[in-house]
């Protein structure tokens, strides 16, 4: 596990970060947003783990980064193993609040719609998920957290700013909804971010290589 400051874009992610325990930077990446045909950098995104994670992943050892990258039932399992997982999202071009949040809701609707899981209760919480987007604006360095404990089934979405806006924050405890945005962030090659996979992928191949 790495123990230095890493700098994505002129940001930088601490190498721990503590929520209920210490969790370990294990990947990070950049997302980006195409605008009048120009690749545009969006956010920088730092994923912290439960290093214990490494214990259910033992099925993986002796994989290369690359296949783990390519490998959808390895992320599946990084996703459902039960330790504490923290995303911290810096903003690098401003954008509404309001257009993320309807980017993560349609991605989500999508996946659930899908696998036929999107009843009621899923339309309310990312009706909730939007609500609570349309109230910010994600100017240049402010952050998104999405905090998922080990308890599965709940994430804790926050927004700061350096400016007037106070920090908010909102919980959605319906447990399709809170996999699939953890599908959107972390789901191997369907995922949000390639770049944030591979690193995560690499980090994993050296750390069950151990």
């Amino acid at each position: 596990m790495g123990t230095e400051m890493v700098i994505l874009d002129d940001i930088s992610f601490p190498p721990q970060i503590t929520t209920t325990k210490p969790l370990s930077l294990l990947g990070h990446g950049i997302t980006d947003i195409e605008i009048h045909f120009l690749q545009i950098k969006f956010t920088a995104i730092g994923v912290y783990i439960d290093p214990e994670i490494v214990t259910h992943l033992q099925k993986w050892k002796g994989k290369s980064g690359t296949e783990l990258a390519e490998d959808d039932e390895f992320f599946d399992s990084v996703i459902s193993a039960p330790v504490d997982k923290y995303l911290r999202i810096v903003v690098i071009k401003e954008i509404k609040g309001s257009q993320y949040g309807v980017q993560l809701e349609s991605s989500v609707r999508d996946r659930l719609a899908a696998e036929d899981m999107y009843e009621e209760e899923e339309e309310i919480a990312l009706e909730q998920i939007v609500e609570f987007f349309q109230s910010i604006y994600l100017k240049k360095d402010s952050v998104l957290t999405f905090s998922f404990p080990a308890t599965p089934n709940i994430v804790e979405i926050g927004f700061s700013s350096d400016g007037k806006e106070e920090a908010k924050t909102m919980k959605v405890e319906n447990a399709n909804v809170v996999n699939m945005i953890m599908k959107w962030y972390l789901g191997g090659t369907t995922a949000y971010s390639p770049s944030t996979i591979s690193s995560l992928a690499n980090t994993f191949a050296l750390e069950l290589s151990k």
